[in-house]
């Protein structure tokens, strides 16, 4: 029962895109990341960067030269990165050793961020479904799950919370946000960085 639990296709956490409409959720991502690299003049209040899961996924297809047609791409992001940060030095990748992933959806849904990955073990696909709580402490990025799932079997958050955080703590110069952002959470379903 486990195994078929664990071989088994959840339900995707991002709608199918037309190019279309990726490629134009690409370039708004564009304008909105050049927005948040822009110095701000003496006088001007701190403001806020707001993206969407589209405008992301969007994003990371095109980072990755894939086509966002099925809402997703292959490639995986540092976590609490996105294309162009620091974080991410510009580019789609993480570090140290992980599994080949096939695919990927990020989805946000109120506080909370949704990834779906797709990886292959022994030939067969399997699903792992992250969710959790993104947030900053002392200018970098923090994750906090609240949800692992491989395939539909749930696992609880706290067996994988202490791995997760060792590995986030062993990667923490990759988890740097710009010197211009203060803040970096997820609210009403976008991704907000507040700026200083």
């Amino acid at each position: 029962m486990t195994l078929v639990l664990v071989l088994r296709r959840p339900t995707p956490v991002a709608a199918p895109r037309e190019p279309a409409a990726a490629a134009a959720s690409a370039q708004s991502f564009q304008e909105k990341l050049s927005r948040l690299e822009q110095p701000r003049t003496g006088g001007e209040d701190a403001g806020e960067v707001r993206m969407n899961s589209d405008e992301i996924n969007a994003a990371l297809a095109q980072a990755t030269g894939m086509t966002a047609t099925n809402g997703s791409a292959a490639g995986l992001t540092k976590p609490g990165a996105t294309p162009g940060s620091a974080a991410s030095g510009g580019a789609v990748q993480f570090p140290g050793p992980v599994p080949s992933i096939k695919d990927y959806q990020v989805s946000m849904d109120g506080d909370v961020v949704r990834g779906q990955f797709v990886t292959q073990i022994a030939g067969k696909d399997v699903y792992l479904t992250l969710a959790g709580h993104l947030g900053a402490r002392d200018g970098y990025a923090t994750f906090d799950a609240t949800e692992v799932k491989i395939g539909e079997l749930s696992i609880p958050a706290s067996l994988v919370n202490d791995a997760l955080q060792k590995k986030l703590a062993e990667q923490r110069d990759q988890l740097k946000l710009p010197a211009n952002v203060k803040d970096i959470r997820v609210e009403n379903g976008e991704l907000v960085f507040v700026e200083k």
